[in-house]
C-alpha cells in the first residue's frame, strides 16, 4: 500500500546515496503492485464478473480475452453472463498490475522508482501501470546506468525506435523526458543560476515564469541552440530573462525567442561579415526586411517578426545592455504592411438560435459542457478564461446582484461580468457537483475531466474545443445555407459584443464588460454593426407624410454626413411611428409632432403604430364633428389624410410582387 504524498526532495548535488535517501522504502521495491483504487497508479478490473485481473483488452483480462477469441467472439453480453469457471494463476504476482523494476542497475533502477515516486507525489496527472512497465522496459534495453546518460533528445530517439504507436510514443516520451528532468534537478538543483548558461531553458526551473493555468505543459523549454551567434545569444538570454521576471506569458517569450532566431538564419546569408552588434545598421535592416518579405506567413506574421526584433532594439538602448548598438538600427512605422482590417466574426442570429434552443443545449453529454457553453455565450468571456474560472467565482454588489468574477489571462488582471439568477443557480449547481467529487475543496469551476487526481488542474480550451465540435455534430447546426455550422467559442465573444451594440449600450459599458484595455477594440464591433444597420437601412421602404419615398443614395456626395444623421436619429430621437429626419442641431417647432412634420420618415416597421394612430385620430374626428369642435377637426383631418397615404404606399411595399411562373 503506498503512503502518504509528501513533497519532493530538489536542490543540490549528490551520489547515489542522495537518491536513496529520497526514494520511499514502499516505491523501492523491485515489484510495486499498486492498489486498484490508486487516484494515480491505479488500475480497473476486468468486466467479467468475480475476477480482479487488470482488464486489458476490450475491458477483459488476458485470460478472459483469450476465451472470447477462442469462442469465436460471440456477444459480449452472452460471454459475460457465463465466462467460465475462474482463471487460475493469480499467485506470484500473475494477473495483478505491477511494475517490475527489477532488471535495471541499481542507480537508473532507483531514478525510475523516484519518478513514479514524483508523479505520486503530486496527485495531479495519472501515470498507468501499463505505461510505466513500457518505460521501464526501455530504459533497460539501452543499457544505461543512468538516466543522464543520455540527453533529452538522445532518449526521444531512443522511444521512436521502439516502434510505439503515435499516443504511446507520446506517453513514453513525455515521462521520460519527465523522469530525466527530476533526477538532473536532484543532481544540480534549479533556478536562474543553474538554468541560464544553458542553450534550453526548463520553464518549470525558472521562478517567476508565468504559464498559463489552462496549457500548463505548454511551452516546457525556451530554446537558443538556433542562435548561433554568441553576442546575439547573450543578449537573447539577457532579454528573455528580463521578459520572463517581468510577468510575461512563457508563450510570448517563445516568441520572442523565435524572431530572434530568425534573425540570426537571416545574419548566417548576409555576404558582410556581422560579427558584432556595432555591425547592425539601418541599412542591414532594409536588407533584413526584403529578406523576410520572400518568406511565407501572413502579414500579421510578418509583423511579429519585425515587430519583435524593434521591440529587443529597444530594450537594449534602455536598460545600456550595450551601448554599441548604432541609432540608425530601427525599424519605422511604414516598413511593414498595416494589418488589413478584420472580417466580423459574431454568429449570424439564425446559428445563435440554433445554439441556444433548449432542446440542443439538453443534448450536452456533461453538465460541465453545457454550463461553460452558456457562460461564454452570455458573459463574453474567452475559452480560455472560461475554462479556468476559480470554484468561487460568484461575487455579489450591496444589492445581492450576481456577478461572475474571472481572471483576463490576456491583460493579466481579475474582472468581472453580471449575470442573471438562472444563470446563477447553475453555477451553483457545478460547485454542488465539484464538491460530490473532491469533497476536501477544488480551486476550479471546471476541473479536467481526465488525468486530474486531484483536481487541481482545470479543463483545457483543447478540450473544450473537441466537447463542442461533438455537440455540433449531434445537435445538426446549419448555418443560412444549410450547411453544417463550423465556429469557435471565441466567435461567442464578438457575438456578445455585437448584439449589445445592436441594443445601443454605449460603447464604455461594453469596452467594461469585455475588460477591454482601451475603446479601440470596442468600437470594432461598433464599425461592424454600423454597417449592417446602414445597409439594412438603405435596402428598407421608407415614406415621409406626402406618402413620397425617400432614399439615401449610398454613393451620394453627401452619403457619410446623410448616414450620420440618421443614425443619430435612430438612436436618439426615434418615435413610435417613425423616425425624426430634423438636423441634430434644430429644434422641433411642432408641438404635437411629427404626423404633419415634413422631416417626419416611417416605414413597414411602424405599419401596427400607424394603423391603430389611424383608427384614434378618426374616432378623435368623429367626436369633434358631433360636438362642433371645428379647429379640432381641421387639425386632425391633415393627419388623417398623411396617415392614409404613408399607410397606402407602406402596404403597396410590403406585397410581394406578382410574377408569372410560366
Amino acid at each position: 500500500m503506498i503512503g502518504v504524498a509528501v513533497p519532493r526532495t530538489r536542490g543540490g548535488s549528490g551520489p547515489l546515496e542522495k537518491l536513496m535517501g529520497a526514494v520511499r522504502a514502499e516505491f523501492r521495491a523491485d515489484l510495486l503492485t499498486p492498489a486498484a483504487d490508486d487516484p494515480v497508479l491505479g488500475w480497473k478490473t476486468c468486466i467479467a464478473e468475480g475476477c480482479g485481473r487488470p482488464k486489458r483488452n476490450g475491458g477483459m483480462c488476458d485470460p478472459h480475452y483469450a476465451r472470447w477469441r477462442s469462442q469465436g467472439k460471440p456477444d459480449r453480453a452472452v460471454f459475460l453472463a457465463d465466462p467460465g469457471p475462474a482463471v487460475r494463476g493469480r499467485a506470484a504476482h500473475r494477473g495483478v498490475a505491477f511494475i517490475d523494476f527489477s532488471g535495471l542497475g541499481p542507480r537508473v533502477k532507483l531514478e525510475l522508482q523516484y519518478a513514479v515516486q514524483s508523479r505520486w507525489d503530486e496527485q495531479a496527472t495519472v501515470l498507468s501501470v501499463e505505461l510505466a512497465r513500457r518505460v521501464v522496459r526501455l530504459v533497460a534495453g539501452t543499457g544505461a546506468t543512468s538516466l543522464l546518460d543520455l540527453s533529452r533528445a538522445e532518449w526521444v530517439s531512443t522511444a521512436e525506435r521502439a516502434r510505439l504507436n503515435a499516443r504511446r510514443l507520446a506517453e513514453a516520451t513525455t515521462f521520460l523526458i519527465y523522469a530525466r528532468d527530476l533526477i538532473e534537478i536532484l543532481d544540480v538543483g534549479e533556478g536562474w543560476e543553474v538554468e541560464y548558461p544553458r542553450d534550453e531553458w526548463r520553464v518549470s526551473g525558472l521562478p517567476g515564469a508565468t504559464i498559463n493555468p489552462s496549457r500548463p505543459r505548454a511551452r516546457s523549454y525556451l530554446r537558443f541552440g538556433g542562435i548561433s551567434q554568441p553576442w546575439l545569444k547573450d543578449l537573447a538570454k539577457r532579454w528573455a530573462r528580463f521578459r520572463v521576471t517581468s510577468g510575461l506569458a512563457i508563450g510570448t517569450a517563445t516568441h520572442d525567442i523565435r524572431a530572434l532566431t530568425l534573425f540570426s538564419e537571416f545574419l548566417r546569408t548576409v555576404t558582410i561579415d556581422v560579427g558584432k552588434l556595432a555591425d547592425i545598421d539601418r541599412e542591414l535592416l532594409e536588407r533584413y526586411l526584403a529578406w523576410v518579405s520572400g518568406l511565407p506567413g501572413a502579414a500579421t506574421t510578418r509583423q511579429e517578426r519585425v515587430g519583435k526584433l524593434q521591440v529587443f532594439f529597444q530594450d537594449i538602448r534602455r536598460h545600456r545592455w550595450d551601448e554599441t548598438l548604432p541609432t540608425t538600427a530601427v525599424f519605422f512605422t511604414g516598413d511593414v504592411p498595416r494589418r488589413r482590417p478584420r472580417l466580423p466574426r459574431h454568429l449570424a442570429e439564425h446559428v445563435m438560435a440554433q445554439l441556444e434552443r433548449p432542446v440542443n443545449l439538453d443534448r450536452w453529454s456533461s453538465p460541465e459542457g453545457r454550463l461553460l457553453t452558456l457562460i461564454l455565450i452570455r458573459c463574453g468571456l474567452r475559452a480560455c478564461d472560461g475554462c479556468t474560472l476559480p470554484f468561487d467565482c460568484l461575487v455579489h454588489d450591496g444589492q445581492s446582484a450576481p456577478y461572475l468574477r474571472y481572471y483576463n489571462q490576456k491583460m493579466k488582471r481579475e474582472a468581472a461580468v453580471p449575470i442573471d439568477e438562472e444563470l446563477q443557480a447553475e453555477i451553483r449547481a457545478q460547485q454542488a457537483r465539484v464538491l460530490e467529487r473532491w469533497p476536501a475543496g477544488n480551486p476550479n469551476l471546471f476541473p479536467r475531466p481526465r488525468a486530474n487526481a486531484n483536481g487541481r488542474r482545470p479543463l483545457t480550451p483543447a478540450s473544450y474545443r473537441r466537447m463542442l465540435n461533438r455537440w455540433l455534430a449531434d445537435c445538426d447546426i446549419r448555418d443560412e445555407r444549410g450547411r453544417p455550422a463550423h465556429l469557435t467559442p471565441h466567435q461567442w465573444r464578438h457575438t456578445f459584443a455585437t448584439r449589445l451594440i445592436n441594443r445601443d449600450v454605449p460603447q464604455e459599458v461594453i469596452r467594461i464588460l469585455l475588460d477591454h484595455d482601451s475603446t479601440e477594440m470596442t468600437a470594432h464591433y461598433a464599425r461592424i454593426t454600423d454597417q449592417t444597420v446602414r445597409r439594412r437601412w438603405e435596402q428598407a421602404t421608407k415614406v415621409n407624410i406626402k406618402g413620397e419615398h425617400v432614399t439615401l443614395d449610398p454613393q451620394g456626395p453627401l452619403a457619410q454626413a446623410q448616414w450620420a444623421k440618421t443614425r443619430y436619429g435612430i438612436a436618439t430621437q426615434t418615435l413610435p411611428n417613425g423616425y425624426c429626419g430634423l438636423p441634430v442641431q434644430k429644434s422641433c417647432p411642432h408641438a404635437n409632432a411629427c404626423l404633419t412634420c415634413p422631416v417626419f420618415i416611417t416605414g413597414p416597421e411602424f405599419l401596427p403604430e400607424l394603423r391603430e394612430q389611424h383608427h384614434r385620430t378618426l374616432t378623435l374626428i368623429t367626436v369633434s364633428t358631433g360636438k362642433g369642435h371645428t379647429r379640432v377637426t381641421e387639425m386632425n383631418q391633415q393627419v388623417l389624410t398623411n396617415l392614409d397615404r404613408m399607410i397606402s404606399e407602406v402596404e403597396k411595399a410590403e406585397q410581394p410582387d406578382t410574377v408569372d411562373a410560366s
